[in-house]
């Protein structure tokens, strides 16, 4: 028999917990809802992005502030990027650029924390901040509360979620609203020196994804199934089995198993999005999408031979990552600016031939940004008070920039925006008012979000 406790315990383990059906169990608190977009692809920098080197070049300011990098022009007049993004300059026209992002920590796990859910008051034990059933939402799972079942999962979190040495951060799950609304995910490596899950350098028959979702959740679900077959007339008293074998049944179809087939996919549209971890993974992103995914969140992770990860956007120094010796030659390098130029012009090209771009919000950001001063290591270092972040597609108007940031990129000069606008706006593109409301473990009500979205965008 499939005990509610059991499937918790598997549901917990597998990091599936979102497959269940939070759209009906909770029926009673789904407002009539406006949507823009069906879908967003939420792209998370991890480590902090340097935005004076990406989207807010600072050509005029003193040496040692400017960047290296020349700025070049976009194909928005008045627009400039930086030199190694051509690719992108030449899509600027399909994006918005935010670039007064701000808050007030410049530590990893709170910020991580604020970009991921847009609150605050979390007290944090750094590094060991280990997410927990107190914590609010990440916005994958408020989208997920709000989502009628389907036969894909709501929210999917790839390649697996931010951590690191056993610690997997706070504000990259359901919180609160228990295991129901989880991301489908495949957890971290548990400790430092444990065999990575996906390394960088796969056999030449087996590409990175493919491994991930082989050996990681498609392995998880067909096991499963077979469990929930050879257990087919359990039932629990309350109920709740059968909403656990019903969504492992709806992940088990052949359209979630075929979304997760990267071999599906042309050699030229592969080759087109980089056959590495990230354009991959925005690839994947794109079939989920396509297959009725609503919320898919990319994590930007590098994963060393011996499982160890990295946050390579924190771009303090080079690391020795690609032979790296500064900050600067580590955005250079195959994991940086490079892989992200190829990917996400692939994918805003993509969504917009099969039709998809407006209906698929697209939105890039870090926990913060880099500080103005270039250090002796040849990057830059942590940042709260200003960084840029993107937003394209389901219904944003492109070649916008909003805000403004002062002469160093260091604090916004005009058009302030916090995290919980933010994310306020992702849910206004999903069509979730921002007032609407969730419950904790005791039934308290909280609004989705406490910001204002950024409705001057659509």
């Amino acid at each position: 028999m499939l005990h509610r406790r059991d499937a918790m315990l598997r549901l917990g383990q597998l990091g599936l917990g979102a497959l269940s059906l939070p759209g009906l169990l909770h029926a009673e608190q789904g407002a009539a809802v406006r949507r823009t977009a069906k879908s967003c692809i939420y792209l998370f920098l991890w480590g902090g992005p340097p935005q004076q080197d990406l989207w807010d070049l600072k050509p005029d300011a003193p040496v040692g502030i400017r960047s290296l990098f020349n700025p070049i022009h976009t194909n928005v007049p008045g627009t400039y990027i930086g030199e190694q993004m051509p690719r992108l300059a030449r899509l600027m026209d399909k994006v918005a650029v935010v670039r007064s992002l701000t808050h007030d920590s410049n530590t990893h796990e709170p910020s991580v924390y604020r970009m991921l859910t847009g609150k605050y008051d979390m007290p944090f034990t750094v590094p060991r901040n280990q997410r927990q059933r107190s914590q609010f939402p990440f916005v994958g799972s408020v989208v997920s509360h709000f989502t009628a079942p389907g036969a894909v999962p709501p929210c999917v979190t790839i390649p697996r979620p931010i951590g690191h040495d056993g610690v997997t951060y706070a504000g990259t799950h359901a919180g609160f609203l228990g295991p129901r609304d989880d991301p489908m995910e495949f957890r971290e490596a548990p400790i430092q020196g444990a065999q990575a899950t996906h390394p960088m350098t796969m056999p030449g028959d087996m590409d990175t994804l493919r491994l991930v979702a082989r050996r990681g959740l498609l392995d998880a679900i067909e096991d499963q199934q077979r469990r929930i077959d050879n257990n087919s007339s359990a039932t629990t008293s309350d109920g709740l089995g059968s909403f656990y074998e019903q969504a492992f049944r709806m992940l088990a179809s052949s359209a979630a198993k075929d979304a997760f087939d990267l071999s599906r996919e042309s050699a030229a549209v592969r080759d087109r999005y980089g056959r590495n971890e990230y354009g991959e993974s925005m690839l994947l992103a794109r079939r989920l999408v396509e297959a009725g995914v609503r919320l898919v969140s990319v994590t930007w992770m590098y994963i060393f031979p011996n499982g160890r990860v990295s946050n390579v956007w924190d771009n303090h120094a080079g690391y020795g990552i690609h032979g790296a010796r500064t900050g600067y030659d580590l955005l250079k390098s195959p994991v940086c600016i490079p892989p992200l130029d190829q990917g996400l012009s692939a994918l805003l090209e993509d969504l917009a031939v099969r039709g998809l771009l407006d209906e698929t919000l697209i939105a890039v950001a870090g926990e913060f940004g880099r500080t103005p001063n270039i250090n002796a290591d040849g990057g830059r270092d942590h940042w709260g008070a200003c960084q840029s972040a993107l937003l394209a597609g389901g219904g944003i108007r492109g070649g916008q920039v909003y805000g403004a940031s002062d002469a160093r990129a260091a604090y916004p000069r005009e058009r302030p925006v916090r995290p919980q606008d933010f994310i306020a706006t992702l849910h206004h593109g999903l069509g979730l008012d921002p007032d609407q409301t969730i419950r904790d473990r005791l039934g308290r009500p909280y609004p989705i979000c406490d910001g204002t979205p950024l409705t001057a965008l659509f």
